[in-house]
């Protein structure tokens, strides 16, 4: 009798890993997540159970559980303490570190996290923050204003010594967050972040690397030449990269990239002496 194979078996591991990337990105554009609804329906008997256990053992009226109030999460039950990996992760404390080390008079970043790695420079100094989207706050030591930041048309020349912006270049012209449909977008903001940084300064840049391709509305992926050909007016100071593994490398060259279908590259830039 011939077993019969699944039909995935018949796919090499990266073919397997871009099927598994094409149907990962139709459930998010639907809503969707197959693998969370199941964990969540393997779940239902424990919860179940736990409820039962609850209630025997409480005596604080105030605290039974009622169907009104329930709030069921089934999907932490078999969760880590939290991730020490993936592109997040590494690109903030990587820029966090350098500027920490640097300790610039003030700083500046155009659409990196503002509850991630923003958060994690306001710490120990004051940050600006510049985005094409509102933001309101009273956060002591967040200061922001609203621009289209692919031209900084608020910022004059060579004025900024120290400059961030984390996995935002990728978005610029596609539309996703508001923006005007420009193909170019993403080079004119480059472009613009060279205008702006002072002699001297530095930028913290990070942008997905790998096979270079337009993921239309997500994002980019660009070869690390064409970010170090799109700066052209600075010198590169330092390369890292968080690989497809979710592991960081440390000083590399972006012109030896390892294949990759989306790692993050973390570019370190200076601007040479007028």
């Amino acid at each position: 009798m011939v077993q019969k194979r699944h039909w995935i078996a018949g796919f090499d591991r990266t073919e397997r890993m871009k099927l598994r990337s094409f149907l990962n990105k139709q459930a998010y554009v639907t809503g969707f997540q197959p693998s969370v609804f199941v964990r969540s329906l393997l779940a239902i008997p424990t919860y179940a159970r736990d409820v039962r256990a609850y209630q025997k053992k409480n005596n604080l009226k105030s605290f039974n559980i009622s169907l009104k109030d329930a709030f069921p999460i089934l999907t932490d039950m078999k969760g880590g303490a939290g991730t020490t990996g993936g592109h997040y992760f590494h690109q903030d404390l990587w820029a966090a570190r350098k500027i920490f080390a640097a300790r610039p008079a003030e700083h500046f970043d155009i659409g990196s996290r503002v509850d991630g790695f923003v958060a994690h420079l306001l710490v120990f100094m004051p940050v600006t923050v510049v985005d094409i989207r509102p933001l309101t706050s009273e956060v002591t030591g967040l200061n922001f204003f609203q621009d289209d930041a692919s031209e900084l048309s608020n910022l004059m020349d060579n004025s900024v010594r120290s400059l961030s912006t984390l996995h935002t270049a990728e978005h610029f012209g596609l539309g996703r967050y508001t923006d005007s449909i420009d193909p170019q977008a993403c080079f004119k903001f480059m472009a613009s972040l060279q205008r702006v940084l002072a002699p001297g300064g530095r930028l913290y840049f990070s942008v997905p690397v790998g096979r270079e391709r337009v993921e239309f509305n997500a994002h980019r992926v660009f070869d690390p030449p064409t970010i170090l050909r799109s700066f052209s007016m600075l010198d590169l100071v330092s390369f890292s990269y968080v690989g497809d593994d979710d592991l960081l490398y440390e000083d590399r060259d972006p012109l030896r990239l390892p294949p990759s279908e989306m790692a993050c590259g973390l570019f370190e830039f200076t601007k040479r002496s007028i």
